[in-house]
């Protein structure tokens, strides 16, 4: 079981803690197996709204293992300026150890200040809120301090841009996590669109054809990736969508800009990828599950993909 550690900073922004919380709670939802915990470093933090929080651990306290996340959200500029954010050294060592441990250490908004006091950021991109990117790049000039994207990802460290950004985040660490299907239901479950980061071209993820409000659509993509490993006919899909074969076959075009073959051929090799990544399966399994004829089928379509 992963943990995710929020560590609440006094003057915390509620949407930058928020946001990352329901994307993890969302995938709870969902089955993932995943442990959500809170600490602070100092004692009765605020919000910058003035909602208080009840009783927490401190940071020391908790129980953090490799590949186990720590957030760090964003909070009042002003209190980043002051002499009590400065003075908390224990808190920025902690972080570098975790960081040393293989914890991943992510910030939302400003929050990347305390990974730049922690020296998280030297000699990485990273990026902030765009009102906080001068100040940043200036307070810390070994990183390079990005404006024009959503988040950044340096091996166990990532940073995110401003508030909802860190939405973004999380739910590119779950894709991360747990392969782009099971991201886009989260994604729809929240209501939101995964945006991505802006970096890859729009055909290189499966997600990009699904920004579409068309319900008997989405209905048979999700059909198609349950039941990827097995034959599925057009007559199938259409007579779960209540469409006729060739109505079915226009409609996926029109809506999705791809065809129900190329589709079912991408979430087959998304799935394929994930799986390699972080199954123990072996690859002749694996290429069974996602649909693929044999081991050698699917080595010569990833070879090219």
């Amino acid at each position: 079981m992963k943990k995710i550690a929020f560590i609440i900073p006094p003057t915390v922004e509620l949407l930058d803690l928020a946001g990352p919380v329901q994307v993890f709670t969302e995938a709870m939802f969902y089955g993932m197996d995943f442990a959500i915990e809170f600490y602070l470093y100092q004692k009765n933090p605020v919000s910058t709204s003035g909602l208080t929080f009840g009783k927490l651990n401190r940071y020391t306290e908790a129980k953090l293992n490799p590949g186990d996340y720590i957030f760090i959200p964003g909070m009042d500029q002003n209190y980043i300026r002051s002499k009590s954010f400065q003075n908390e050294k224990g808190f920025f060592n902690w972080l570098a150890m975790c960081s040393q441990k293989k914890i991943n250490v992510c910030s939302v908004c400003n929050g990347a200040f305390a990974l730049g006091k922690a020296a998280l950021l030297n000699g990485m991109e990273c990026t902030t809120h765009w009102r906080r990117v001068k100040e940043l790049q200036q307070q810390f000039p070994q990183t390079k301090v990005l404006s024009d994207v959503l988040y950044v990802k340096n091996k166990n460290v990532c940073t995110s841009a401003g508030i909802s950004a860190g939405i973004d985040l999380a739910l590119s660490i779950l894709e991360d996590l747990a392969g782009p299907h099971f991201t886009q239901l989260v994604a729809r479950g929240l209501v939101v669109y995964y945006r991505g980061n802006g970096s890859r071209k729009r055909r290189e993820n499966y997600l990009d054809f699904r920004n579409h409000i068309n319900m008997k659509i989405h209905e048979i993509q999700d059909y198609l990736f349950d039941h990827m490993s097995g034959e599925t006919t057009i007559a199938k899909l259409a007579s779960i969508a209540e469409m006729s074969p060739r109505n079915l076959t226009r409609v996926f075009k029109e809506t999705t800009g791809t065809t129900v073959h190329e589709y079912l051929t991408m979430i087959r090799i998304d799935e394929a990828k994930t799986l390699i990544k972080n199954s123990k399966n072996n690859i002749r399994s694996i290429a069974l599950q996602c649909g693929f004829k044999t081991e050698r089928q699917l080595q010569r379509i990833l070879k090219y993909a």
